[in-house]
């Protein structure tokens, strides 16, 4: 599928969805393509919302929105030969806890080189557990795996090739 039915999708898909939860805002849509994956980010504009819509859709440290974009990556790729992955931004939430995640990551495999010692990051969900296994993909020293299952499942970062791994 183009790029731009893509897009197209992924737009009227979230803005009906959002009409029918009495939360109607228009929806702009970006293909952003990183070292890991090409994604669809369906940004939501928050300016036709009242402050606590935005609230409830960012409620539980963003559990809501991970839960429509879930949502919304399962039902868009429903017979699709090419996957794609969608993220939901409002308000500036998606690029502030990517700078957070970050700092998470980078603060892990700090501790990590220093004590030689495998180190859990706790309270991550899924996308968040995905997205720092991205960020520090690219570290030859570092490797990363989950533990445990839902809803305790963690993120461990370690020395590379110090062990095995558990999923």
């Amino acid at each position: 599928m183009a790029e731009t039915q893509l897009q197209q999708r992924g737009q009227q898909w979230l803005e009906t969805f959002l009409k029918l939860a009495a939360f109607p805002a228009t929806v702009t849509a970006e293909i952003r393509n990183t070292s890991a994956e090409k994604s669809c980010w369906l940004t939501i504009d928050h300016t036709s919302l009242q402050p606590n819509q935005i609230e409830a859709l960012l409620s539980n440290n963003g559990a809501v929105l991970d839960s429509i974009q879930y949502l919304a990556s399962s039902v868009l790729n429903i017979g699709q030969e090419e996957q794609i992955a969608y993220t939901i931004e409002i308000n500036g939430y998606r690029a502030q806890r990517l700078t957070e995640l970050t700092a998470i990551a980078e603060d892990a495999a700090a501790r990590v080189r220093e004590t030689g010692e495998e180190y859990e990051i706790k309270s991550l969900s899924s996308a968040e557990r995905r997205q720092v296994h991205s960020i520090l993909q690219d570290s030859a020293d570092i490797e990363t795996f989950s533990r445990g299952q839902e809803p305790d499942r963690r993120l461990v970062v370690r020395l590379a090739g110090s062990g095995s791994d558990e999923t």
